[in-house]
């Protein structure tokens, strides 16, 4: 598809999967009744749970995954890895688990996460205990780190995130940023946002990540939650085939 009317790469908990079950239906209707929309699920869940969850009832199919906070790529079709945009970051990561591992699996303050990652290593973090000088490790090993929701500590490739695999996936396929609309609702998000991409931060948002849009002009802050935010959100920036429907 060269020309859609809308690109939405939306963040999933507390964003396309918040709000009412009424706001979420009306969101979900009108992506599925448009054969021109592209949707891209841009999350930091893995791969079992986006199989999972594009089963329950009504919820649409995403054309593109960007899982994992940006550090894996699927076809939304066959949950094939997209291996041409994600070649950049197995080259990047390179035996990163390891190095990580020797670095940060034995601090008191994390615990890792039971999870398929195959270009990160994460851990929840006692935001009450945890030392800022692991990051400055992490980053003195090579790579780049996010906190979020505090609770989660991500170890990523250097300079891989949610919001530049998503513009490697939107240049690999040719499409127009123009159309695109980001939405996000943690600071895991915030990489989207600074691509400078029309982006909503939803109703509900952490303060950290409302702290650090405050400047970014492309970014609208939406009073409604999750499913809503998004809806307001097109509606604020007009994309054309909006509907004043009400949630």
């Amino acid at each position: 598809m060269k020309n859609p009317s809308l690109i939405l790469a939306t963040d999933l908990d507390g964003t396309f999967l918040g709000g009412t079950d009424k706001q979420c239906k009306v969101l979900y209707d009108w992506i599925s009744a448009h054969e021109n929309h592209i949707l891209i699920f841009v999350t930091g869940r893995d791969l079992p749970f986006i199989r999972q969850l594009v089963k329950s009832p009504g919820m649409p199919r995403p054309h593109y995954i960007i899982a994992d906070i940006g550090t894996s790529v699927f076809d939304g079709a066959t949950f094939e890895p997209v291996l041409d945009v994600e070649s950049s970051i197995a080259t990047l990561w390179d035996n990163g688990a390891d190095r990580i591992a020797a670095l940060l699996d034995n601090e008191p303050s994390l615990k890792l996460q039971d999870a398929p990652f195959r270009y990160r290593r994460s851990y929840y973090y006692d935001p009450h205990t945890f030392s800022s000088d692991l990051l400055s490790k992490v980053e003195e090993t090579g790579y780049d780190w996010i906190l979020s929701a505090d609770r989660f500590f991500d170890v990523l490739p250097r300079g891989v995130s949610k919001g530049p695999t998503l513009l490697r996936l939107l240049e690999y396929l040719s499409l127009p940023r123009d159309n695109v609309l980001v939405a996000g609702d943690t600071l895991n998000d915030l990489s989207l946002f600074e691509t400078r991409l029309k982006g909503v931060a939803v109703g509900g948002a952490e303060e950290p990540l409302l702290e650090s849009i405050q400047n970014l002009s492309n970014v609208y802050r939406s009073s409604e939650p999750g499913a809503a935010g998004i809806w307001d959100a097109l509606k604020h920036f007009r994309f054309s085939t909006i509907k004043e429907t009400q949630l």
